[in-house]
């Protein structure tokens, strides 16, 4: 009789947990024998929601990916809590503080990525290490972080957020949602500077203004100041000192491959695989997820790709036949939602109106609204657009740039979309459109989902993971949820 592959996976986060449930079906027929490792206590969770937790827009049990019974019953080891310390490769075991060492078969790294601390005077810095950070300051990657921010927002401090990416803004639109006050602190010259143009930069400043966020652009941080307490402001070179109750850090974060390199595997900016996620000659050790580079790309950060790759190991991982090549290929477009923000981004927005007679930029502009559009089509198909406040466009323009379509020639049409007075049927997605741009969720698997008796948002997460990720997509299932007799 064949002995069951023992399979390790190190890491227990969103990708793991996708990774995990492909595996289930061998795992309860006996075929494998699952180990996962994890330092954290808890079971895997949605990261992307630590911001709603902390604020107490959400429970910690809405952000469990996991059904322990169910891995429980599959016969997985749970190793929670567990600090892995070294791979011993001849051996094939997983070495770990305080514990007997975890033998394999195969090995899967799904360790993720850690915050990445700026170079500041008075914190720790240390690129390949969790950073102790002082009292008060804190990344948001874990249930601690939540934790701390609840602290400091119960405690009505003023929380300054380092950093004017996404997940920065979004943390501030969240604080400020409930009641807090936040402040965001950046060197760029506006929010999400790499995706802006000038005019909408001012203008996404200002709507960040109006839902609660101080935004402070062009600061120049050089160290934190504390006190008894902890901290107690932001040093700069260009504003002085901020003063401040907490420091959210959201400075961008950085592969874990220390494990992977201290056991001779390849590592850049992310531990080296070739595109069949493998990353040893000897077809054993694999990875995914925020701490893989995948065929020289680097990690995306977002968890449709690595969900994609989940979905795709496990299936290798479970039969012996030869898979088609995978695609794990991600959308770059951006968008942000939250306290009546609406912005959407892809692409390159740099062409002016007279650049390249190939290249067609076009502009809108109604400030006293909140409403920027710039779109720049080749051929009238779009290769960069940015729009604020203007959602039915958005969905438009995120169709066509994705599918590779032509735009109307009166671009002005794609402004009616927004108008109250107009029904906006007419951008209707196609069955294979992304839905969920989190799980890579599909309209036509959404509605497969609800024809099949699903009759709320959490029962088609459960079926097709639309609307697990950032919550970004829920008003859409909402929407074929209420269509959903016409569809029968």
């Amino acid at each position: 009789m064949k002995r069951p592959e023992q399979i390790v996976i190190i890491g227990f986060g969103p990708v793991a947990a996708s990774l995990i449930e492909g595996l289930l079906p061998s795992a309860a027929a006996g075929d494998c024998e699952l180990t996962v490792i994890s330092a954290e206590e808890h079971l895997a969770y949605n990261r992307v929601m630590l911001a709603e937790l902390a604020i107490g827009a959400a429970q910690f049990e809405h952000l469990l990916m996991v059904d322990a019974p169910r891995l429980v019953n599959a016969g997985v080891k749970l190793r929670l809590g567990a600090q892995a310390t070294g791979v011993d490769r001849a051996r094939r075991r997983v070495l770990i503080r305080g514990q007997e060492p975890v033998s394999y078969d195969r090995l899967v790294f799904a360790t993720g990525a850690r915050a990445m601390i700026p170079t500041l005077n008075g914190l720790n810095f240390d690129p390949h290490a969790d950073a102790e950070l002082p009292e008060g300051v804190f990344a948001l990657r874990t249930m601690h972080d939540a934790q701390k921010l609840r602290s400091a927002l119960a405690a009505e401090r003023r929380v300054l957020i380092l950093g004017g990416g996404i997940l920065g803004i979004e943390a501030a639109l969240a604080i400020a949602a409930a009641g807090g006050s936040p402040t965001l602190v950046h060197h760029g010259a506006a929010p999400l500077g790499r995706v802006v143009d000038a005019d909408g930069g001012a203008l996404l400043t200002r709507c960040l203004k109006q839902a609660g966020v101080e935004v402070i652009s062009g600061v120049k941080a050089t160290g934190i100041i504390k006190d008894e307490h902890g901290f107690n402001a932001l040093a700069t070179s260009t504003h002085g000192q901020i003063p401040g109750g907490a420091l959210l850090i959201s400075t961008g974060v950085r592969a874990r491959t220390e494990l992977a390199e201290g056991c001779g595997l390849a590592v850049g900016r992310g531990i080296k695989t070739n595109q069949f996620l493998c990353a040893d000659t000897e077809q054993r050790i694999y990875a995914l997820g925020d701490c893989a580079e995948v065929d020289g790309q680097p990690p995306v950060g977002l968890l449709a790709p690595g969900w994609a790759q989940a979905s795709w190991l496990a299936q290798h991982l479970s039969t012996d036949a030869e898979l088609p090549a995978p695609d794990f290929s991600a959308s770059d477009v951006l968008m942000l939602k939250g306290q009546g923000i609406e912005v959407a981004a892809a692409g390159d927005i740099s062409a002016g109106f007279w650049d390249s007679p190939e290249l067609q930029a076009t502009m809108f502009a109604d400030p006293a609204t909140g409403r920027y559009l710039k779109i720049v089509t080749d051929n009238d198909v779009v290769t960069g657009f940015l729009s604020i406040g203007l959602p039915q466009t958005s969905a438009e323009l995120i169709l066509a740039y994705e599918r590779g379509s032509a735009l109307p020639q009166d671009r002005s049409t794609l402004l009616r979309l927004d108008d109250p007075a107009v029904d906006p049927a007419s951008s209707v997605p196609s069955d294979e459109d992304q839905l969920c741009r989190c799980s890579g969720a599909t309209y036509g698997q959404v509605t497969h989902s609800v024809s099949e008796g699903c009759t709320t948002v959490a029962q088609v997460g459960e079926s097709c993971r639309a609307g697990t990720g950032c919550g970004g997509c829920k008003s859409k299932i909402e929407e074929l949820l209420k269509k959903a007799p016409a569809l029968a």
